[in-house]
């Protein structure tokens, strides 16, 4: 694995982590101010757990990552030995 360095503020070099930083910046961090540290982390959790199985993406078809995973799991086979 290699180590890519690409310069701040540089979307096209980097546009998943930029875009990511975007919606955390907007969804979470801009919402209401984090008197500190220990607000700051539960905020954040929060945010983590509602963005990885509850929003939508659009990547998912719209659809959260919790239902896209869901819908992924197979069913099995006709034919196989189970």
């Amino acid at each position: 694995m290699k180590t890519l360095y690409i310069e701040p503020g540089s979307p096209w070099q980097n546009g998943y982590i930029e875009s990511f930083h975007s919606r955390f910046r907007d969804e979470c961090l801009n919402r209401k101010w984090l008197l500190n540290l220990r607000e700051a982390r539960i905020v954040i959790e929060d945010w983590r757990q509602h963005y990885n199985k509850e929003r939508p993406h659009s990547q998912l078809g719209y659809i959260s990552p919790e239902k896209f995973m869901l819908n992924q799991k197979v069913s099995p086979q006709v034919g196989q030995n189970g």
